[in-house]
């Protein structure tokens, strides 16, 4: 298409214009001409056109550098408006140019580059941002400032800072928008964001208000929050002017806007009810570093500007972009370079025709000067000139920026070097470069809504697909998961936990609960779920156990509730009377240690009596000695000696047997006194089990199949319970009337059961490990990293 225009445009030129040309040599002229293309009334174009003037004034009055040889620039207006550019920059053939200074608008790029292959006359573009303007295309373009393709690889960066994972892309459709925006979604997919949504805007909008809301209300309904604005000024104030009348400039927005807002800030004062519109934006603006000579030139600036008109990045690199074209003359010239011009053999050809074709020329040695331009390797004031490899300028770096009151702050720094810094590019140029997540920083933002707190990127879009989520509508333990009574929607601690883990997501799920059960009695949970497979609901939220049988045609999340099956049961109160003294052991113990007490008298008295008064005497005394001693060492209390080595080592192991059993008696009776003790005949799963006792089961619990398909429990035995109500009646009753021995159930409903009815308790181990968790067949599993997040 380009082509296309370029020969017709050719042919009209040609034919109107009726130029003469004489062919000439100099070694090193007295003026060299030069152009210069770009659009007077932008904002860009503005300090451009001060900054060139005044580069070639400052080149002109410099003596050391092109030996007299003086610049002589003629400016055009393209208003970037590629057929204007076209024959402007037809009419330069004319005038013996040997470069041009611009184009400013990719879209006159595009279309003068093939002038420029043609005719050999290098192209020094300060504000040309479009990445695909490159050197292999058009060999005689040379971009004196950055490419988009690290302004967006900022961007992209900025966006994986901050976690977001999906953008939206608002641009102005023409080559350089779409051709960044381009980039941009290279450069999200290449740190697994996303672009997910791109809306150009046409450029003649700028008066069309009604064009952009319906643009903005579009992006409205999308779920993402965070917004990219690749515009020019015109459009840019105006959608931002839209935006915060439709309410998108407030808390969870976030807007980073191109260089095209920090470039105008830097030139323009805005009213303060445009300034209104943008607080809390984010913008980038090209980064050239503090020296001397930048700042006298900003002194400078007042003075030959007036003071009405900021300087900026823009005018910065049109001022470099003269002073690198007269660098490469220097060179030019001192390699004997010579301006030369000779007709194209292809276009002689056609000498007959009326359209004048021989008037164009080529610049015999533009290859060779552009060599030199590319070769240039100085100090400007944007910092060092010079070229990589793909022909692009060394060292692209951008200043990061937040919009705030009357003005902005800079919150960091971007640099291809080393990534996202608080620390200005040049201090780590001095250092190895690191792109560890450690050294990726940028200082606190004011986002829009006045607000500190990162939005978090999303919302849930009023345009997508919901997901229809299923939900038990329980009769019993309502607290977990329970309708709201008259309406859709749902409460509860599983539903809690569910909205909990989708807030965490870095991106929106859009879904709908719907609800499952007649509300008479707990829906069958088996059947929930399976109605997954069959299509009815896309994912079941609610206290759904994960069980074996269940995993097998679903999937589950992580689980966020522990849980297991237990055993319930009624306790009653033992009483405490005069003879609790004797309950601390039973019976047997009691005759035990009696006969012990006998034993050791009898065996002490055996080996005392022979030697030991204390053990002599009448029967009658004796038999009194051997009980009253056996008993007074329970309180360690005797009085006679022992004198035999065989009666001390026994009174020394009986007097450590009494204090254990002492110690044992006195915590037994301790307890018994002071803690109230309850006594069951069931006292866990194995019991109930031996037993023939009725078991109660909840309403639409795995418990029914797990107590009758893997412990062989009669069905007969099993009786459903449908409430916390009727757990409590049916224990209380007894299997005597009606009711039943325990229940079974999972620990959460025991637990909360328990925390209102005291008359009750769990006996023995929890016999299952599972949890509660989501179920889907392909979605729902990724909430599982929420849980982790959480």
């Amino acid at each position: 298409m380009n082509g296309a225009w370029f020969i017709f445009l050719l042919f009209v030129y040609l034919g109107v214009f009726q130029i003469g040309y004489s062919k000439h040599a100099s070694a090193r002229p007295a003026v060299v001409n030069i152009g210069a293309i770009f659009s007077f009334d932008s904002i860009i174009g503005r300090v451009a056109k001060i900054a060139i003037d005044e580069a070639v004034k400052d080149v002109n009055s410099n003596l050391s550098l092109l030996q007299g040889t003086k610049l002589t620039v003629t400016m055009q207006n393209s208003n970037c408006s590629g057929f204007v550019g076209m024959v402007e920059a037809l009419q330069y053939m004319e005038a013996d140019v040997i470069a041009i200074i611009g184009p400013q608008c990719p879209v006159v790029a595009h279309i003068i580059s093939h002038v420029a292959n043609e005719l050999q006359v290098p192209l020094l573009s300060f504000a040309a941002t479009d990445p695909t303007l490159s050197s292999l295309q058009f060999p005689f373009f040379v971009r004196t400032t950055q490419s988009d393709l690290y302004q967006m690889t900022a961007v992209a960066e900025v966006v994986d800072h901050y976690g977001w994972k999906e953008v939206i892309a608002i641009f102005i459709d023409d080559d350089g928008g779409r051709n960044g925006v381009s980039a941009l979604s290279d450069k999200l997919a290449e740190r697994r964001c996303k672009l997910s949504f791109r809306v150009g805007i046409q450029p003649d909008s700028i008066g069309n208000r009604e064009a952009i809301m319906d643009i903005l209300v579009k992006v409205a309904l999308m779920e993402s929050r965070i917004i990219v604005l690749h515009v020019n000024s015109n459009i840019g104030f105006k959608v931002f002017s839209v935006a915060k009348y439709l309410g998108m400039m407030g808390n969870g927005y976030a807007w980073i806007a191109t260089d095209w807002l920090s470039s105008f800030l830097d030139s323009a004062s805005l009213p303060p009810e445009t300034m209104d519109t943008i607080q809390g934006i984010l913008t980038l603006r090209q980064h050239t570093p503090d020296s001397d000579q930048k700042r006298a030139f900003f002194s400078k600036w007042n003075k030959i500007s007036g003071g009405s008109l900021g300087l900026n990045s823009y005018g910065l690199y049109a001022y470099d972009s003269v002073w690198l074209l007269a660098h490469a003359l220097d060179a030019f010239f001192n390699q004997g370079g010579v301006i030369s011009f000779s007709n194209d053999s292809r276009i002689r050809s056609m000498a007959g025709s009326t359209l004048n074709l021989q008037a164009m020329s080529i610049f015999d040695d533009g290859m060779f000067l552009l060599k030199n331009i590319l070769q240039s390797n100085f100090v400007g004031l944007t910092g060092l000139l010079k070229f990589n490899s793909d022909r692009s300028l060394i060292l692209p770096a951008y200043d990061i920026i937040n919009v705030l009151g009357t003005g902005f702050r800079r919150i960091g720094y971007w640099s291809n070097y080393s990534g996202l810094s608080t620390i200005s590019p040049e201090t780590l140029y001095t250092r190895p470069p690191n792109r560890s997540s450690a050294s990726q920083n940028l200082y606190s933002v004011i986002w829009p809504g006045e607000t500190l707190s990162k939005p978090r990127g999303w919302v849930f879009p009023n345009n997508g697909k919901q997901l229809r989520i299923g939900v038990p509508n329980r009769v019993g333990y309502r607290e977990f998961v329970s309708r709201v009574q008259g309406t859709d929607t749902f409460k509860g601690f599983c539903i809690d936990v569910f909205t909990a883990a989708v807030n965490l997501l870095p991106y929106a799920v859009p879904y709908k609960f719907i609800s499952y059960g007649d509300g008479l009695k707990n829906p069958n949970y088996m059947e929930l779920v399976n109605k997954i497979t069959t299509g009815d609901f896309d994912a079941v939220v609610g206290d759904i156990s994960i069980v074996t049988n269940r995993t097998k045609i679903v999937d589950f999340t992580q689980p966020y509730v522990s849980s297991g099956l237990v055993v319930l049961v009624p306790f009653k109160k033992q009483n405490t009377g005069a003879w609790a003294f004797l309950r601390p052991f039973s019976p047997l113990m009691w005759t035990v240690t009696g006969s012990f007490f006998l034993v050791v008298g009898v065996v002490v008295w055996i080996l005392e009596h022979r030697i030991n008064d204390d053990f002599r005497g009448p029967p009658t005394h004796q038999v009194i000695t051997i009980l009253w001693f056996s008993f007074s060492t329970l309180f360690f209390a005797h009085r006679e000696n022992t004198m035999s080595t065989l009666g001390r080592l026994v009174l020394i192991i009986w007097l450590f047997v009494v204090l254990i059993v002492n110690s044992s008696y006195t915590a037994s009776l301790t307890s018994i006194l002071t803690v109230q003790q309850l006594s069951t005949p069931i006292k866990g799963i194995e019991s109930l089990i031996k037993s023939d006792d009725p078991v109660g089961y909840q309403v639409g619990s795995f418990a029914e199949h797990y107590l009758s398909e893997e412990l062989n429990i009669s069905r007969s035995r099993l009786v459903a319970l449908g409430s916390p109500e009727e757990y409590a009646s049916a224990l209380k009753r007894g299997p005597g009337k009606g009711g039943v021995a325990a229940v079974v159930d999972e620990r959460p409903y025991i637990e909360l059961f328990l925390s209102s009815h005291c008359a009750f308790r769990i006996v023995g181990q929890e016999f299952t490990k599972n949890g509660w968790g989501f179920v889907s067949i392909y979605f729902l599993s990724y909430l599982s990293l929420s849980f982790r997040l959480g």
